[in-house]
């Protein structure tokens, strides 16, 4: 991967389903000195607190069959809730801090939904998407693997 260019002040969101790293560069675009803004984490709850009930049977209108219902996978849904949460935020936190440069560094699937929930105003400054998962790394190895 080529280095993300990343200007002075400029903004770099880490994050996946369940914890996001926003952070500005007070260095430059050559050495980059990721500063904390925020971390937002989404607490880990047990499947069983996440849903309650077994998968719905169905009657079919013909015969005597039955058959089961697809089970929700609630971690998913709570990842996807969480990310849409977390769009919504930052189409907040860009006009309030007048953000002129956002890279987001997610895996696939979470910049895949971070992309669907997006503001326009989010979008107008998202300078580059990095598809690497990257938020359990402290931060130096995160300004490494920018800047690699």
């Amino acid at each position: 991967m080529e280095g993300v260019h990343i200007p002075w002040k400029g903004w770099v969101l880490v994050c996946d389903g369940a914890k996001a790293l926003l952070f500005r560069n007070d260095g430059d675009a050559e050495l980059l000195n990721l500063s904390a803004v925020d971390v937002l984490t989404q607490p880990d709850a047990p499947a069983r607190e996440l849903g309650t009930d077994r998968p719905g049977r169905v009657h079919q209108s013909h015969g005597a069959a039955r058959s089961a219902v697809d089970d929700t996978d609630f971690h998913a849904q709570a990842e996807a809730d969480f990310l849409a949460d977390l769009a919504a935020q930052l189409g907040k936190l860009v006009p309030q801090n007048a953000v002129g440069s956002l890279v987001i560094v997610a895996p696939p699937r979470a910049l895949g939904i971070l992309r669907k929930h997006l503001p326009p105003a989010v979008r107008h400054v998202l300078k580059a998407e990095v598809a690497k998962d990257l938020v359990a790394l402290p931060t130096p190895e995160i300004e490494r693997h920018l800047a690699a």
